[in-house]
């Protein structure tokens, strides 16, 4: 189509087999916006274009993805506010026949399969590097394998005795993100060993890490969910047999200067935020120096 038509906090350029969904800076746009930046949509990713009321004043053309193409929503599994949703394009209420006109394009752009999920993603997540802070450790994703690494107050006994762990996407099947505006959010690995009772509780599974007072915050935790989730899929992990042996979880010396570092950062937030006595500080900053 070759139009743009502009939003609120977005703007979409439509071209001949997608939409390009630039995200717009500012203090009021949702921070998950400006980390995802913009976005390339296949009009085969898609599902329908609807159009509807927004609040106070405005309109909103919704462009709803099919299930299974975006790795994004996958992972997200609905859990993202309204306000959040990156498919949403929110528009002054006057200009609701131009918003019209797209919606009506756009319906015109869906594929033959539009109503089935898709075998495959078709829009591309976040590219790794990746990491975030959650509560209980520091996640990072280098396109081939996630690591873990344990933060000395915030992870539970049973985490720091299991040592920081390492997980190649080829050992995984999928990944489960509860949100942190949720009560108990986390980000779990699931991999072909998982016990068919369950994995029990994310504080206490080497596979999980969890979110809370800050950690772990949408726009960083759910684009790095969504890069692991696309990286299993392309693996071909979950066509695999399901008979594996079940994923290796290797230790580490944990004795790199700069994991140290980090870790001493994080006392010092827990410090500053009056969760450490100035003793206990101290006790555990000496306890990670005595480790290089």
């Amino acid at each position: 189509m070759g139009d743009v038509l502009a939003g609120f906090h977005a703007v979409w350029e439509f071209d001949t087999d997608s939409v390009l969904i630039r995200f717009e800076r500012g203090i009021r746009r949702p921070r998950l916006f400006q980390a995802l930046g913009e976005r390339r949509i296949p009009y085969e990713a898609l599902r329908s274009v609807e159009l509807s009321q927004g609040r106070r004043g405005t309109v909103v053309l919704h462009a709803v993805p099919r299930h299974g193409a975006d790795p994004l929503m996958e992972a997200a599994d609905g859990q993202l506010k309204e306000d959040a949703d990156p498919y949403r394009l929110v528009l002054p209420a006057e200009r609701e026949t131009l918003a019209e006109f797209y919606g009506d394009e756009l319906r015109g752009m869906l594929g033959p399969d539009a109503h089935k999920p898709a075998d495959r993603h078709l829009v591309a997540a976040p590219e790794p590097p990746m990491h975030f802070k959650a509560y209980d450790a520091k996640a990072s994703f280098d396109g081939s394998a996630v690591a873990f690494r344990w933060f000395w107050t915030g992870a539970s006994s049973a985490k720091w005795k299991s040592g920081d762990q390492s997980f190649p996407v080829g050992e995984l099947t999928g990944v489960e993100w509860r949100s942190p505006e949720i009560f108990n959010g986390y980000l779990r690995l699931l991999g072909r060993g998982d016990r068919d009772d369950g994995p029990g509780e994310a504080d206490q599974d080497p596979a999980a890490v969890v979110f809370g007072l800050g950690y772990g915050p949408v726009h960083e935790s759910l684009p790095f969910a969504a890069a692991v989730l696309q990286a299993v899929r392309a693996a071909g992990a979950v066509a695999d047999t399901a008979d594996r042996e079940p994923m290796r979880r290797a230790g580490d010396t944990r004795r790199d200067p700069a994991d140290i570092a980090d870790r001493i950062r994080h006392l010092g937030d827990l410090h500053e935020a009056g969760l450490l006595t100035d003793d206990e500080f101290s006790a555990k900053k000496a306890d990670l120096l005595a480790e290089l």
